[in-house]
């Protein structure tokens, strides 16, 4: 079961202008703080993990939220 956690996490990239996505996921969900959108290479788990908490939402319903964000603003 891990193996295949690993392959989901793996599969997910961050792409386009973090600066700007980030910018209106803090307009969508305003508990969103810098820190809990401050994106470091590698390390995208960690954010998605961040977000998911702050938010109240499960992994894979951040990472629909990150897509669509990415798809508005590209």
């Amino acid at each position: 079961m891990s193996t295949s956690q690993n392959k989901v996490s793996d599969a997910f990239k961050i792409t386009g202008n973090w600066t700007l996505q980030s910018k209106r996921l803090q307009e969508k969900f305003s508990q969103l703080t810098d820190d809990d959108l401050k994106l470091e290479i590698g390390k995208e788990e960690q954010l998605l993990t961040k977000v998911a908490t702050r938010i109240n939402k499960g992994r894979n319903e951040v990472i629909n939220i990150i897509n669509k964000t990415q798809r508005e603003t590209t």
